[in-house]
């Protein structure tokens, strides 16, 4: 095992959760609700579902880019 890998699957995986929250930041503020709200208080699970499936597609795209 070489440590240089494994120190590069840290940082890459750390700038990926980094834009990722960022990603999510941005989609939240340009939404007109407060996503948490709605989906905590409010038990928006539609709300839930489409949030979830933004984390997961902008994972893929954050993914794929740093792989490349």
């Amino acid at each position: 095992m070489e440590w240089k890998y494994v120190i590069a699957s840290i940082v890459f995986s750390l700038v990926g959760i980094f834009i990722l929250g960022i990603c999510f930041w941005i989609f939240e503020k340009i939404t007109p609700e407060n996503l948490w709200k709605e989906i905590i208080e409010k038990n928006n699970t539609a709300l839930a579902i489409v949030a979830g499936a933004f984390m997961i597609a902008m994972g893929i795209i954050i993914g794929s880019a740093i792989h490349s």
